[in-house]
C-alpha cells in the first residue's frame, strides 16, 4: 500500500472561530461535530483535515499530519523499531475508521489512519 497524506489537524483554542477563519479565508467547507469538540474541513485539491482542541499534549500551534496505512499496528511497530515511540495506540473512530499516533526520533507527532472497511 502507498502511504499518502490523508488528513491534517490544526490545534484550535476555539474550533468554531478557527473554522470560520479558514472558511472565510480559503472557502473550505467545514462541518462541526460538537459532541466530539471537533470540526472537519475539506480543502479543494488536497487532503482535508480537522480542528483539534488545544490540550496539554496538543498545544496551540501544533499541526499533525496523518498518513494512510492499511495496518496501523504494524506501522506503529515499525516506527518503534526505527527509534520512534507510540503516543496513542490504534483507536477506533466509531463509524469512520481507526487512528494511532507516534512520535518520530526528532519529536514530531505523526498520525496514522485507516478508513472503515480497509482495516487488516
Amino acid at each position: 500500500m502507498s502511504h499518502p497524506i490523508v488528513h491534517i489537524e490544526f490545534s484550535a483554542q476555539d474550533r468554531e472561530a478557527a473554522s470560520q477563519f479558514y472558511s472565510d479565508l480559503f472557502g473550505w467547507k467545514v462541518e462541526q461535530f460538537p459532541e466530539m469538540n471537533y470540526a472537519t474541513f475539506e480543502a479543494e485539491g488536497g487532503p482535508g483535515g480537522g480542528f483539534n482542541p488545544v490540550t496539554e499534549t496538543n498545544p496551540a500551534g501544533a499541526v499533525v499530519v496523518y498518513v494512510g496505512t492499511d495496518d496501523i499496528d504494524a506501522s506503529l511497530a515499525k516506527a518503534e523499531s526505527l527509534g520512534g515511540k507510540t503516543v496513542y495506540p490504534k483507536t477506533e473512530i466509531p463509524g469512520i475508521g481507526w487512528f494511532g499516533l507516534f512520535q518520530d526520533p526528532t519529536g514530531n507527532t505523526v498520525g496514522l489512519y485507516t478508513i472503515m472497511g480497509e482495516q487488516t
